[in-house]
């Protein structure tokens, strides 16, 4: 195969809000919100990069050289046309996974009535024509088991990380804790912020297996969600499928934005206790301690990147189908125009909605307790072009698909203040999404 790549971008009549279902094969990409969007099938060039904290470097290089190979016909010229390559990153550098895809056909929409169709081929190679549609068989069987921990020896895990926390943050004051000495009252300890090298929050996940009676169609999944969950960001890559809350980071030319998201209470049965939970989150200490540790990871890390950048001074209330969560919305004009959505979405990973803080204390404890490799959840996914243009969310409300398997993954922000039975009951609400997009 030629490493030059012949990429033609042409209009096309809308196809409208299920765009989605004109994906002709199994092996889907997507990245859609609010029935707008990019899908893509079949792979023009891809790469699969090894563990460690060079990968989105490594990544963003072969993609250069990819780019900077290729000969573009583009006639629709809007961020998303082009050359576009599909992606989506392990949570820990020590994890392999990771993987870039130039997809041969990519269609798109931006919700205005401007739709798109890019053609990606080898130079060399035949002509683009469209693949035959092969229509989705799905299981009407699907059995569940536990992953790695079980839900007692979970909620275990969280009970043992709550323990270090509190240790972590009586050690950094100088108290020894309950029988020790060098104290002060438990309100006065209440009074004094832990400093910056105490743990604060680490967020354990969990995982989940389900096992079907034929192969799981990813179209199937991507059509579920997106309809069901218009307001998140339904995503596929490389079988991880998922409709994520959380926009990590998004570059329009010079502007940049986020969404963090932490701090999470069920809806109501009713509209009456619909509000009664979401008062009860706005005013929960525990959930705006957890929100405020990811806010200020966010803006911590992109600032630097900036020239000037607004957050919001207290997070929202954000509705979903399911949950309600704490938001802040990020705004930003970046210094440099040279750093591509890949490489923001690189230097703002992990923040503390899916790591903790301190990050890298966080990290150690999240890989001693929860007894299992996240591979790509909690990792960046999402999309980029040619520009440099592009949206980068965290891989949650998630599966990976195998076949006839799919593991699903959840997890909560653990803090002092954490409940591990509240926290497990948690993590079933987060996984009823692909729950029921499965089943």
């Amino acid at each position: 195969m030629s490493d030059r790549l012949l990429v033609r971008s042409t209009p096309i009549p809308d196809p409208g809000e299920g765009f989605c279902r004109q994906i002709p094969v199994p092996e889907a990409l997507a990245w859609i919100r609010q029935g707008a969007g990019l899908v893509g099938w079949g792979e023009a060039a891809r790469v699969t990069l090894p563990a460690g904290a060079d990968r989105f470097a490594d990544g963003e290089k072969w993609l250069r050289e990819i780019i900077d190979g290729a000969q573009v016909d583009d006639e629709v010229r809007r961020r998303g046309s082009g050359l576009v390559a599909f992606g989506s990153f392990t949570f820990d550098d020590a994890s392999d996974g990771s993987v870039l895809i130039v997809p041969r056909a990519i269609l798109g929409r931006d919700g205005t009535g401007n739709a798109w169709l890019t053609t990606i081929t080898p130079d060399g190679e035949a002509p683009w024509q469209p693949a035959p549609f092969e229509p989705a068989e799905q299981p009407d069987i699907v059995s569940w088991h536990d992953g790695a921990l079980s839900p007692p020896e979970w909620e275990q895990a969280v009970g043992e990380a709550v323990r270090r926390i509190k240790h972590s943050q009586l050690s950094s004051r100088g108290i020894r804790g309950p029988g020790g000495t060098g104290g002060g009252s438990p309100s006065c300890e209440k009074a004094v912020p832990p400093p910056d090298s105490s743990l604060r929050k680490v967020v354990l996940a969990r995982d989940l297996y389900a096992t079907a009676n034929r192969a799981i169609d990813a179209r199937a999944l991507i059509d579920r969600l997106s309809s069901r969950y218009p307001g998140c960001y339904t995503f596929a890559c490389d079988g991880l499928v998922g409709a994520t809350p959380e926009l990590l980071i998004s570059r329009d030319g010079w502007r940049v934005s986020s969404l963090v998201l932490a701090g999470t209470t069920p809806r109501g049965a009713t509209p009456a206790e619909d509000s009664d939970l979401a008062t009860a989150l706005m005013g929960s200490a525990k959930e705006n301690e957890e929100h405020q540790y990811a806010a200020a990871s966010l803006e911590n890390a992109l600032a630097p990147l900036c020239q000037a950048m607004y957050v919001a001074p207290q997070p929202a209330l954000i509705r979903l189908p399911n949950l309600q969560h704490l938001g802040t919305r990020v705004r930003g004009t970046l210094r440099s125009a040279d750093r591509s959505a890949l490489g923001l979405a690189a230097a703002v990973h992990p923040t503390a909605a899916v790591g903790g803080t301190p990050t890298d204390a966080a990290v150690e404890l999240i890989r001693e307790l929860e007894s299992m490799d996240r591979e790509r959840y909690a990792g960046p996914v999402g999309w980029v072009d040619a520009d440099g243009n592009g949206e980068w969310g965290i891989a949650l409300r998630c599966a990976q698909l195998d076949g006839t398997r799919a593991r699903l993954v959840a997890g909560c922000g653990i803090v002092a203040g954490s409940d591990p039975a509240a926290e497990l009951a948690e993590t079933i609400t987060k996984f009823r999404p692909m729950r029921t997009a499965l089943e």
